[in-house]
């Protein structure tokens, strides 16, 4: 048996960090929504009971640090299939990038090896089976659209936001998660999360609202650690980007931009200054 699935990306239209958490975590609330650069995920059922993992990407794990090993030995052990399987897995969204890639292979195989192994869970099980591998799985079992709550696997589905084009920009250095949320500034936070306003205007289908009120409050964590993250920042925007913020706790910083004929104009803009960079849409 083969299943073959899709693993989109991410990107974070707002990330409010309100509290630090006794399990260690912060409380977060967020607005993400899927663009359309994914990583295509292939399954195989194996006779014996092995997972083995295998890419063509030499710097992603193939081992059990992979979040997909881990999706699968989860969903192994938690319903003792006797089963193996092989994960081969096309990596085209960049690694530690605050994409969400390495979350949105292990949904993929939450959803694939439900469907092989004929488990029958719905998307909140699988969704309550992947928080316990990371915090965006959850959100990336559902796609599409979504306001994130708790330490992010608590999800409330939205419309998409009005159709435009992403152009991803990511710098190449790598962040500390861990570093970046240690850093964050809670204080004015837990009054008002800016999460709702965005929702609110997605709900709306209101884009130019959507562009004003993009918000992450890592942006500035990141920003003081690696001044490339505002370069890149500055650049969309000088180059027509109709709003620009950073993904998650970065180092990936994307654009928004209603107008194909500015797309050109910012992605060569970014070419020049970091190797990926990435022109995608956001998925309807």
């Amino acid at each position: 048996m083969k299943c073959s699935l899709k693993a989109p990306a991410k990107i974070n239209l707002s990330l409010d960090v309100l509290a630090k958490r006794e399990d260690g975590f912060h409380e977060v609330e967020m607005i993400m929504t899927e663009v359309d650069l994914a990583d295509r995920i292939d399954l195989t059922i194996r006779n014996d009971q092995q997972i083995v993992i295998q890419t063509l990407a030499g710097y992603i794990p193939a081992d059990s640090r992979n979040l997909a090993y881990q999706a699968a030995r989860l969903i192994k052990d938690r319903f003792r299939i006797a089963a193996g399987v092989t994960i081969y897995i096309q990596k085209n969204i960049p690694v530690a990038a605050g994409l969400a890639g390495g979350s949105s292979d292990a949904a993929a195989v939450l959803r694939g090896l439900n469907q092989m192994w004929d488990l029958g869970l719905s998307k909140a099980q699988l969704a309550a089976l992947g928080s316990e591998i990371g915090s965006d799985v959850a959100f990336c079992v559902y796609g599409g659209t979504a306001k994130a709550t708790g330490r992010g696997e608590k999800i409330e589905r939205l419309p998409a936001p009005p159709p435009c084009w992403v152009v991803l920009a990511k710098p190449p250095i790598g962040v500390s998660t861990g570093e970046v949320y240690g850093k964050v500034q809670m204080s004015s936070n837990a009054a008002a999360p800016k999460s709702e306003t965005i929702k609110q205007a997605i709900l709306a289908g209101d884009y130019n609202k959507i562009c004003h009120h993009l918000h992450n409050d890592l942006e500035p964590v990141t920003m003081s650690l690696h001044h490339e993250v505002l370069q890149i920042k500055e650049r969309m925007l000088e180059s027509g980007a109709d709003a620009s913020l950073m993904s998650g706790s970065g180092p990936t910083v994307f654009g928004l931009i209603r107008n194909e004929g500015q797309v050109h104009r910012v992605y060569n803009a970014l070419r020049g200054f970091c190797d990926q960079v990435y022109a995608v849409r956001t998925i309807s």
